[in-house]
């Protein structure tokens, strides 16, 4: 099976962190050369020393999409992208009845219109190099949206029939376009979310991670790792005919195939 990424430079989103920074971590492993993008450059640089193959960083803030816009676009001009990793932090959970207007005019910023602008930014010098992995990181709400995380739910789906539509445009370009869906992931939005349901409901953060846990069939959280590996797989050349699908990677949490 052939996972080697040497030759192939992968930019990878929201990377100081969580599961962006296991991906990079991981493409870095297998060859590719890895270049970082997130607002904070101080861990971007932490990142950045821990990592081999000639790795770079880009700063740009997310919620500025003409920002990363310009700072992706004046570093592809002059180096060729072959795989993207979308993958950026949720939105803040909450009831959807209760969400205002600015809470979707953000997430739909901060997720479809960053990941369609990188697109752009990034096609021409996949096709032009012959090979291009495009890996958004969503969500298990794509199938089955999950409770008190309203406006989440609502832009994951957005995201996710964007990048099926993208899929079969850029498939005759031998580029492909895949969702991977994490679960529940020790991530500090996973200790977030578990804060927010041990304040409102009065319980201790430890009961209700164990329930939450205890929801999973495999009992447990995943790592970051363990994320990172299915969209290192799916970045590989092994995934060459693998296009425009949901990963889920939840321990079977999803009720439904």
């Amino acid at each position: 099976m052939n996972l080697d990424l040497h030759g192939k430079t992968a930019l990878v989103c929201g990377s100081t962190q969580g599961i962006g920074r296991a991906v990079a971590t991981e493409l870095s492993g297998m060859g590719a050369k890895v270049v970082l993008l997130a607002r904070n450059e101080e861990k971007l640089k932490a990142v950045s020393k821990a990592l081999d193959n000639g790795c770079e960083y880009l700063v740009a803030d997310f919620s500025k999409p003409e920002e990363v816009k310009k700072v992706v676009s004046d570093y592809v001009a002059s180096n060729p992208i072959h795989i993207l990793i979308n993958n950026t932090g949720g939105p803040p959970g909450g009831p959807i009845a209760d969400a205002k207007e600015e809470e979707f005019y953000s997430a739909f910023t901060n997720h479809l219109i960053n990941n369609h602008n990188l697109v752009k930014a990034v096609k021409q010098s996949m096709i032009d190099g012959g090979y291009g992995r495009i890996i958004n990181v969503i969500s298990t709400s794509v199938k089955i949206p999950l409770t008190g995380l309203g406006v989440s739910n609502t832009i994951r789906g957005a995201v996710a029939n964007w990048s099926k539509t993208l899929a079969n445009e850029l498939g005759i370009h031998q580029i492909t376009v895949n969702n991977v869906l994490p679960g529940a992931t020790e991530t500090e939005r996973l200790t977030s979310i578990i804060s927010n349901k041990a304040s409102k409901s009065g319980a201790t953060e430890e009961t209700v991670a164990a329930t939450m846990a205890g929801a999973v069939p495999m009992n447990r959280f995943a790592k970051p790792e363990e994320v990172a590996n299915a969209i290192a797989f799916l970045a590989s050349p092994a995934a060459a005919y693998i296009n425009g699908i949901n990963v889920p990677v939840d321990g079977g949490r999803t009720g439904s195939l």
